[in-house]
């Protein structure tokens, strides 16, 4: 299979750091009579872990080993480096320990004889939809909706390879693989975390501060997931710190893990890095009867795409220069230049004599012939560019014509470090799409659900339900910025001039104290203790996110 080159540090068990091979081997590998399968194996690295687990275990023939292990390669070149790699460990090679060929057809031929592992182990490749070769998609695809699920071309090999391992364990079978963290919030892999949580009885995440490969700011994450029966079900999380942990971590070191109770849901699980505690605490609230979800108040639509930000969106100066101030609207270009949550005609004023882009070509929308000179020259200028010649810009009637150019009544961040937050638009502008549009829902007073949302039990929900990647950013789609719950009782008393100051000033806490005691310990009766509770969350989520570093 192609892999990215961006992620070429993931391909197959060839790329896996030594600890991380040993560490799953040592837990997959249940007795000497395991059956165990590496269904992506590159050069053998996962193989030869499992060489020296059957060796402690007391197997000391070549033989007998080479028929517990089987491993499958796409790649010659690779599996041929994994076969070499077992010769030098002393297994016979005239036994298919090591198959070349697409891993999802031998699947479907397993299946179909009805042959099962007892262990499956590996670092699945990880490509995008457009880069899995068809021949390949279309039986890992065929696999995934027989088991009930529906892949979508958002769906990353990763997935299947998860789906088809776990259909092809026995019924005490172990799965542990390494995998992008994107399982805990990706929505391409919501079903997947709802088949995970239904197929087996426990799942064990490890996770690591520190991101286990240099090169790329993706976050990896082992799964463990058992199939033993539904006694003691649930899942577990150890935070490691880095790779190198697992040396001295034994699997055994797993048992004494805190066990949670598993959702068995689409839900992402970033909530699973709380405590049990902290996580039904969550759900109790949730489903509180005096809490709304945003989504009831506010409509989050994306920001303008224009096409070319660079050529579309001007600063004043420019704008000046080209005789267009006649033929733009006002714009939001970055989250960066949203302080506070009001942005005034005074912060409008600052941002423009920053030179910011705040300027959106805007002409009427006519013939370039019938435009004015000054439109016609910029039409002339993009042509001559080429940015007419944009897919965003192809495919529109006149291709200098913006389209969705609404004002809202609020910005809503849709990358955040700290925080979270709606911004009131006095202004009249619009914003590209790195900020989302929000307008208030009929009957609902704006300023009193901008000063509302910043409060300890929305920002705690934020990190649940937003992405994170290895960068640290938080980001949401506008249906997970309607999907944050949001206590409104009391938000009238509220004074948004207060908490727009204080957020300016970076006081984030200070604005926490105001609208906690308004809106969670009024408004809906919890405790100091509890609310304080919520803020803790809140803040050891937020901080994990931020925290983590390359190795």
């Amino acid at each position: 299979m192609k892999v990215e080159p961006t992620y070429q540090k993931l391909r197959g068990g060839y790329y896996t750091p030594k600890p991380i091979s040993d560490f799953i081997a040592k837990w997959a590998i249940q007795s000497k009579e395991s059956i165990v399968l590496e269904p992506s194996c590159g050069d053998g690295n996962f193989l030869e872990s499992l060489v020296s687990v059957y060796h402690e275990l007391g197997l000391k023939s070549g033989s007998e080993i080479a028929s517990n292990i089987k491993g499958i390669e796409y790649d010659i070149e690779e599996s041929q480096k994994s076969l070499h790699r077992l010769k030098n460990l002393g297994i016979p090679q005239n036994n298919n320990s090591v198959l070349n060929g697409d891993f999802f057809s031998y699947c479907k031929k397993f299946l179909a004889e009805g042959l099962f592992f007892d262990a499956i182990v590996g670092n699945p490749p990880f490509i995008r939809y457009q880069n899995f070769l068809e021949e390949h998609r279309t039986i890992a695809f065929e696999i995934m909706t027989n088991a009930g699920l529906k892949p979508t071309r958002l769906t990353n090999a990763w997935v299947p390879f998860l789906i088809a391992s776990s259909l092809l364990l026995t019924k005490n079978g172990r799965l542990g693989m390494v995998i992008p963290a994107e399982l805990f919030q990706v929505s391409y892999a919501s079903e997947t975390r709802q088949f995970l949580s239904d197929y087996f009885s426990k799942i064990t995440i490890v996770t690591f501060k520190k991101l286990v490969f240099d090169d790329i700011q993706q976050e990896v994450v082992l799964l463990l997931c058992e199939k033993n029966g539904k006694e003691n079900t649930g899942i577990k999380v150890a935070e490691l710190n880095d790779v190198e942990d697992l040396v001295t971590f034994n699997p055994k070191d797993l048992l004494s893990l805190e066990l949670k109770p598993l959702d068995h849901s689409k839900d992402k699980w970033t909530q699973y890095y709380l405590t049990a505690e902290e996580i039904m605490m969550l759900r109790n609230l949730r489903k509180h009867p005096k809490v709304t979800v945003s989504g009831d108040v506010i409509d989050v639509d994306v920001g303008v795409v224009t096409g070319l930000n660079e050529y579309f969106v001007l600063n004043e100066n420019e704008a000046i220069d080209r005789n267009l101030t006649s033929y733009t609207k006002r714009i939001i270009t970055r989250s960066a230049h949203l302080e506070g949550a009001i942005m005034t005609e005074a912060d409008w004023a600052n941002n423009v004599a920053k030179q910011y882009s705040t300027s959106l070509f805007y002409p009427p929308d006519l013939p370039i012939e019938e435009q004015s000179n000054e439109v016609q020259q910029y039409i002339t200028y993009g042509e001559e560019i080429g940015v007419n010649k944009g897919y965003k810009c192809r495919i529109r009637k006149r291709w200098f014509i913006v389209p969705s150019i609404w004002t809202p009544d609020g910005f809503i961040l849709r990358q955040v470090h700290g925080y979270p937050k709606i911004i009131i638009n006095e202004v009249g502008a619009t914003c590209t799409d790195t900020v989302h549009r929000v307008r208030f829902k009929d009957g609902y007073n704006g300023r009193f659900i901008a000063a509302a949302f910043v409060n300890s039990l929305t920002l705690a929900f934020s990190e649940v339900v937003g992405r994170s990647y290895g960068g640290g950013v938080l980001t949401f789609e506008p249906s997970e910025s309607e999907n944050l719950p949001l206590p409104l009782i009391g938000a009238e008393k509220l004074d948004l001039l207060e908490i727009d100051k204080l957020l300016r000033a970076n006081d984030v806490e200070a604005v926490l104290d105001i609208t906690d005691k308004v809106l969670l310990i009024e408004g809906l009766g919890l405790t100091q203790q509890e609310t304080l509770k919520l803020r803790d969350i809140w803040r050891k989520l937020r901080d994990r996110r931020i925290n983590r570093k390359k190795r």
